[in-house]
C-alpha cells in the first residue's frame, strides 16, 4: 500500500503479531507455565538452594526433565539432588539450615512439617512447584521436587 498512512500499512502486521500471540499461548491456563517450564524452574531452585548452603559433592539423583502424566493431557516434573555439609551436623540442623536459606532462592511456603530433622515440604505458587528439604542423616543434604500438574506445551 505504497502512499498509504503508516498506520494502515501497519494494521496488517500488528492484527498478525496479536494472532500470533493468542495462538501460542491458547492451550495454556492464565499465568501457568507449562510443565517443561516449570520443571527448568524447580531444577534451578534446588540446585540454588544446596549452593546457598554451599554443599560440597552435589549429586543429582533424579534428573527430570521427563513429563510424568497425571491425566487431562497434563504432566508434571521432577528432580532431586543431595550434597553433604560438616559431617558432626544432624538432621534437624540441616533441615532447619536448608528452610532458612530458601528464602534467599524463592519465595516458597511451608506446607508440612513434622518432627525436628523430619522432612518439611514447601510450595511456590508462582513457580508451581513443589519441594521436600530433608536430612537422611548427619551431614548430608536431600532436596528434592516436583511441579503441579500442568500442560505440556505452549501450542494446542
Amino acid at each position: 500500500m505504497p502512499g498509504a498512512p503508516l498506520s494502515v500499512r501497519l494494521r496488517p502486521i500488528g492484527a498478525a503479531l496479536l494472532l500470533a500471540l493468542l495462538t501460542s499461548t491458547a492451550c495454556t491456563t492464565e499465568n501457568s507455565p507449562t510443565a517443561a517450564q516449570a520443571g527448568q524452574t524447580l531444577k534451578k531452585h534446588v540446585l540454588q538452594l544446596l549452593e546457598e548452603r554451599n554443599a560440597q559433592n552435589v549429586t543429582i539423583t533424579d534428573p527430570g526433565g521427563k513429563n510424568i502424566p497425571c491425566g487431562d493431557g497434563k504432566a508434571k516434573q521432577t528432580f532431586a539432588a543431595t550434597g553433604q555439609d560438616l559431617p558432626q551436623r544432624g538432621p534437624a540442623a540441616l533441615v532447619d539450615s536448608l528452610v532458612g536459606a530458601l528464602k534467599r532462592v524463592a519465595p516458597y511456603d511451608i506446607t508440612a512439617v513434622g518432627d525436628p530433622g523430619e522432612p518439611v515440604r514447601v510450595r511456590n505458587n508462582a513457580a508451581h512447584t513443589l519441594l521436600t528439604l530433608a536430612s537422611p542423616g548427619n551431614g548430608q543434604y536431600l532436596v528434592s521436587g516436583e511441579t503441579e500438574c500442568l500442560g505440556v506445551s505452549l501450542r494446542g
